[in-house]
């Protein structure tokens, strides 16, 4: 991957980085770089930059018709000299620049991770009462929405009631944030499961174009921002086995690292596993 482009570089984030094209658009580059417990990890996962850009533009597409995305309709070749469009094609998008909604839209229709710990200790999940008697990885009765904080690089997002979402964003743009979250979430997941997979949540990410309007950005649906598992190998109660960066998070969590940067070396074999279950899941999902 070409590491310096011509245009102006903006913002680094965790796993991305952002070039200023003009007023209103910007290139969006995905990088191999891997964020487990908002903390980056030292080893990219290569390829992974490339995978996870294909994953997310195929969602673009298949739920443009719910709302708007970043998209512009050009392309890199449009706004970089060749050798750079070529070097970073299949990793990089033109987008919209946009002012970012300041919650992370987190849907979850099963019940696991950071959701399954605060249920066993309360018997919520972000503060939304649950039925009684729920086991690991079972699906909800409906679909929730449980937003958190955005944080910084380097510091933790924070789940966050509804209540607490509309006072940082608004009450009418929190209810729209969550119906649309819920529709692009619920339509993803019929669609994914006729593949094999269950998305057991998953995190969108909005901003507001010029007008105001509601815009979908950032990754969609990719196993970064969800947790993807086989339909195969689910069985309620135990935690399934993940499509995701789940190998290196399952690793991070027995290695008793404290989740405070740095983070442990992960071995080769760990991210060799991860980067083939990115690959998976994009044949699986976009064949």
């Amino acid at each position: 991957m070409m590491n310096t482009l011509s245009l102006k570089k903006i913002y680094s984030g965790k796993v991305r980085d952002l070039y200023e094209i003009d007023s209103k658009t910007m290139l969006i580059v995905a990088t191999d770089r891997l964020s487990a417990f908002d903390v980056i990890l030292d080893e990219p996962i290569v390829g992974k930059g490339e995978i996870l850009t294909q994953i997310s533009n195929f969602w673009f597409g298949k739920l443009a018709h719910i709302m708007p995305n970043h998209f512009t309709g050009q392309t890199v070749f449009d706004v970089l000299p060749e050798a750079e469009a070529q070097a970073v094609a299949r990793r990089a998008v033109v987008a919209k620049r946009l002012t970012p909604v300041k919650i992370e839209a987190v849907v979850r229709g099963y019940l696991s991770g950071s959701g399954w710990k605060e249920y066993q200790k309360s018997g919520t999940v972000c503060s939304i009462q649950l039925p009684a008697g729920l086991r690991e990885a079972e699906q909800l009765p409906e679909v929730i929405f449980t937003p958190s904080t955005k944080a910084e690089v380097g510091d933790h997002d924070e789940n966050i009631s509804f209540e607490r979402c509309a006072e940082i964003i608004g009450k009418e743009r929190a209810e729209e944030v969550r119906a649309k979250a819920i529709q692009l979430y619920t339509e993803a997941a019929a669609y994914a499961k006729t593949r094999g997979i269950i998305i057991a949540d998953t995190k969108f990410e909005f901003g507001l174009d010029e007008n105001g309007v509601l815009t979908l950005m950032d990754e969609v649906l990719t196993p970064d921002s969800s947790r993807f598992w086989a339909v195969e190998s689910y069985q309620v109660g135990t935690n399934p086995p993940s499509f995701d960066k789940q190998f290196v998070r399952d690793w991070l969590e027995q290695s008793g690292w404290n989740k405070q940067p740095p983070a442990p070396k992960v071995p080769e074999d760990v991210l060799a596993k991860t980067v083939a279950k990115y690959r998976e899941a994009l044949n699986v999902l976009t064949r």
